[in-house]
Parts: C-alpha cells; structure tokens; sequence
C-alpha cells in the first residue's frame, strides 16, 4: 500500500479520500498461504476477514502475523486464517477524520484499520495513507480538518479484540 496513488487531500480530510477501495478480503477457513498469495496480488499488507453471508468485517490478517507464524516454524498450508487473524478488529466509518483515524492507530499500535460506510465494508486505511495526507495538510497550513486534543474520535468503533 506504500505505493498507492497519492490523493489531493480536501481541507476536512476523512479516511474516506484516503483509504484504499477496493479492499481485499478472505475467509476465515482459508489457508494462510492463501492469505500471503493474494498479498502479494493484491500488493496489500493486511486482508479483512470477513463473515460469508454478510460481508461484514470479522478480523483482519496482515504480513505481520503471516510473518509470525513462519518464524514459529509454522507450514502455511496447514494454518488457516482464524487461527492467526486478529478477530473483531476496530473500525473506523468513512466520516472518520484523518486526524481521528491517526489518533487510534497510534495509540493502539495499529498500522491498518476497516473502512466501513452504510452499505458495509468501504475500504481499508493503512499508517502510510494517513502520514501522507497528514503531512499534506500540513503543509498546506491550518484547516479545520484539525481538531482539539482534548477531542473524542468521531466515528470510531472500538470492538474488544486482542
């Protein structure tokens, strides 16, 4: 996702003119090479993880747990993605600020969140997408995408997860 497109970046910026669309998905029962293959396709770093009949978000699996579970001498075809994926995994809508969604990943120590809209999952956003448009609007000065410290995240949902 490092290399996406850059977008101009509106002076109230959300996640939504940032985020990439469309997000790549798996199965919970799917292998974990499955899961690495369609990273590399897809030149993503993280998947959703999402419930069959619905299409909701369930989880998320990203380089880092595939990563993981190779160095702990784990074979990918025989670990399957529920049992690596981070399960209900906090999501952000689209109406979420740059800011906001900036202010989860680093206090929480995410580096990919689900995009979800009214119609389901919208997008994912990545740790790089939010650095850019935050230093593009910095450097185009003050806007009113800035919000107060003391502020709470508009438009987050925080889920219990690991």
């Amino acid at each position: 996702m490092a290399d996406a497109p850059q977008h101009a970046v509106p002076p109230t910026a959300t996640v939504a003119d940032v985020m990439q669309p469309p997000v790549t998905t798996v199965a919970q029962n799917d292998h974990v090479a499955a899961a690495a293959y369609l990273m590399k396709r897809a030149n993503a770093t993280a998947l959703i993880v999402t419930q069959a009949p619905t299409g909701q978000p369930i989880g998320i699996i990203t380089d880092a747990d595939v990563s993981r579970a190779v160095a702990d001498g784990k074979n990918p075809n025989d670990v399957r993605i529920y049992e690596l994926m981070t399960a209900h995994p906090t999501v952000v809508n689209t109406t979420t600020s740059i800011r906001d969604a900036a202010k989860v990943m680093t206090s929480r120590r995410f580096r990919h969140l689900p995009v979800v809209g009214d119609a389901g999952l919208a997008g994912i956003v990545d740790i790089t997408d939010l650095c850019r448009a935050l230093l593009e609007a910095d450097a185009s000065g003050p806007s009113a995408a800035d919000t107060d410290p003391g502020e709470t995240a508009a438009g987050v949902e925080a889920t219990s997860g690991p």
